[in-house]
């Protein structure tokens, strides 16, 4: 049993752009000396038309996989990572480590091994400029044959190896397959090997720095100057990630969710603000909005099949589904009424196969007649408050009328934390600005 307390800290990007943003990250990690596990991204871009570390070396490996000439595109990478060393003043040389990079590719390795460098190096950087121990994610983090996360494996192996290491760098995003090819994660994979990481080592507290001060109640893009979120349960957080709020990729909750553990958002280049606290319960005063967040994105559409009397059919459900299921599409929401059900998938997944399954669901249910609606967005109204608050559904429905916006189709959770409506894409903004002055305005109560 520990009795000393851990941090985990994972820094984005945009935290490790540059030498200035790493001496900012170096330190924030040394004024508190919990901060013992650190887990970076590649570095991301400095300024607006710069490149990311991680696009550049996809970029490296499509050209190489087209024939052409990739090694001045990997100078280019080389110099970023030389101009940070540089701006450190340390006397780390990665002339061999890209090397390397440079024969594997001639070799013919795949797109993930290329994108982990990204990682790979900025961790060896960190590490060097920290004084840290370098552990490699493809020692401790690992993929079954399948490509899927073995968190069996993983725990049992990086809580071992964590303990041999007081302080140490682990870089995100990536880990290894039983073949021993490397594996990464999807885009902003770094903040799920952050998450993984602080369930390993048993963390008191996983800190993610990023570029913003925590989650806000709506997008900065749509609402002008919207207020932050002091404390979220990670179940509004992965109902808002998932329905577009992108602070922290949505797979990070689980392993620390899992484990009990809080996560604090944090911001690189305004360290003294508290940030988000996201946390598995939290109770809200009387005076509190009794919604947390609204969030919202495109891309959706609904398909409606009618017939009469469908309530008396028992499996009409079942079947309606299992046609989307044989072509491999998940459905999003199913508004449903005696004689009609809707099914609301994502409009990319859908299209190229509309066709065959319009037809399989006329054979399997022989519906009244089927509509398809594309340009639908689907709006999150978010809030642990809402079960307790009556009266917000009719708010939520009366500042999308006075908007001027028709919803096309209502869906209310069972656990009564969320309500989503479809609507027009035109009329996201619009939807989300009014809901938020509903709430949040200075009129609001």
């Amino acid at each position: 049993m520990r009795n000393d307390y851990i941090k985990v800290v994972k820094f984005g990007g945009s935290s490790l752009a540059d030498a200035n943003q790493f001496k900012k990250v170096i330190d924030i990690i040394k004024s508190d000396s919990t901060r013992r596990y650190v887990v970076p991204s590649a570095p991301g871009k400095r300024f607006d038309g710069d490149f990311k570390v991680t696009d550049k070396l996809y970029e490296c490996y499509h050209t190489a996989k087209n024939g052409g000439d990739f090694r001045a595109l990997l100078s280019v990478i080389r110099s970023r990572y030389d101009d940070i060393i540089e701006g450190l003043s340390l006397t780390l040389d990665l002339t061999d480590e890209f090397r390397k990079i440079e024969e594997t590719i001639v070799a013919g390795c795949d797109s993930d091994y290329v994108a982990s460098r990204g990682e790979y190096l900025n961790g060896m950087v960190l590490a060097t400029a920290l004084g840290y121990d370098f552990i490699d994610a493809a020692d401790v983090l690992f993929f079954d044959n399948k490509g899927e996360f073995d968190t069996y494996k993983t725990q049992k192996v990086m809580s071992t190896v964590l303990r041999l290491h007081e302080y140490a760098v682990i870089p995100g995003f990536y880990g290894v397959l039983p073949n021993g090819k490397v594996k990464t994660f999807s885009r902003g994979g770094s903040d799920i090997s952050g998450s993984i990481v602080a369930r390993a080592c048993e963390a008191d507290l996983y800190e993610n720095w990023t570029d913003v001060s925590g989650f806000l109640v709506a997008d900065p893009r749509i609402v002008k100057n919207p207020k932050g979120i002091d404390v979220i349960t990670y179940t509004e957080l992965r109902e808002l990630s998932y329905h577009g709020a992108n602070v922290l990729h949505e797979d990070a909750i689980f392993p620390v969710r899992m484990a009990g553990i809080p996560i604090n958002i944090r911001n690189t280049n305004r360290p003294e603000d508290k940030g988000t606290m996201i946390i598995a319960h939290a109770e809200r005063s009387e005076n509190d909005p009794p919604i947390t967040g609204i969030s919202a994105k495109k891309g959706f559409c609904v398909l409606t099949i009618e017939k009469d009397m469908m309530n008396n059919q028992i499996g009409f459900g079942r079947r309606v589904l299992h046609v989307f299921e044989n072509h491999g599409i998940s459905f999003e929401h199913l508004p449903s009424s005696i004689d009609s059900v809707g099914v609301i998938v994502t409009t990319e997944s859908l299209r190229p196969k509309r066709d065959m399954v319009i037809n399989e669901i006329c054979r399997s249910v022989e519906p009244d007649s089927i509509q398809l609606e594309e340009g639908l967005a689907l709006v999150a109204v978010v809030g642990r408050g809402m079960v307790n608050r009556v009266g917000t559904a009719a708010r939520v429905f009366n500042a999308v009328a006075k908007a001027g916006v028709n919803v096309r189709t209502i869906d209310q959770g069972s656990g009564e934390f969320n309500i989503i409506l479809s609507i027009s894409e035109k009329d996201m903004n619009p939807v989300i600005q009014a809901v938020y002055e509903e709430f949040f305005g200075e009129e609001s109560v």
